[in-house]
């Protein structure tokens, strides 16, 4: 198995108040699999990708990626794991705002050893971004910044790409296009997780995991 993700608790703490993010949660991704996590906002879902990707670490539980530990760790042995095995898309903190779209693509494809122009095309060309490549993140509007910090993610093939909401605010026609890619990582035996509000891209899904207040909805 790719992702091995076993019953993970996350509580956040304001004051005298806890908030429980995550209850329990398990579930797991494999090699040339599409998984869509689905449930309102405020379910878990993205607080369940950071603990999943090394962002943040559970309170309770663990994470496996290709039978490594990935709980537990120091920061640096996190961040290892997460340029080798993964591609990760959050909703906000994906790109240097120093740095042009390209720049931030080539940035990515250099930490993992890769100098390929043609990889840098065809990954802007993947998120329709291939006119904005020049264009700094506050010069892009909110839907062209989510694709391109996808296309950050998307940057070197991870073997597991993790990604919050890619396709809000984009058109059908951007959105059909994303998934195809994303399809695409399946026919190449590459995982994908992502959590969505499309009803389109979790139809496309081989399996959909539904998020109720922070715990696995089996309803």
């Amino acid at each position: 198995m790719l992702l091995e993700a076993t019953e993970l608790y996350r509580f956040y703490h304001v004051g005298d108040e806890e908030t429980a993010a995550l209850r329990g949660v398990s579930l797991s991704a494999a090699a040339n699999e599409l998984v869509a996590l689905v449930g309102p906002s405020g379910s878990g879902k993205s607080t369940l990708l950071a603990c999943i990707a090394g962002l943040d670490e559970p309170d309770g539980g663990s994470v496996e990626i290709k039978g490594e530990r990935m709980t537990r760790k120091s920061e640096k042995a996190r961040a290892r794991l997460r340029a080798l095995h993964f591609g990760v898309m959050m909703q906000t903190g994906n790109l240097f705002q120093h740095l042009t779209v390209a720049e931030n693509i080539r940035l990515r494809m250099m930490l993992a050893g890769r100098r390929d122009e043609t990889g840098l095309a065809s990954t802007l060309h993947v998120v329709s971004l291939t006119h904005r490549k020049d264009n700094y993140p506050d010069q892009l509007s909110g839907g062209e910044t989510a694709r391109a910090g996808l296309a950050v993610a998307l940057a070197v093939d991870p073997p597991l790409l993790i990604a919050d909401e890619p396709t809000a605010e984009v058109d059908s026609e951007t959105e059909e296009a994303l998934i195809v890619h994303f399809e695409a990582r399946r026919s190449a035996g590459l995982g994908t997780l992502i959590a969505t509000h499309s009803e389109a891209l979790a139809a496309r899904a081989d399996r959909v995991i539904r998020l109720k207040d922070g715990r696995i909805d089996h309803a």
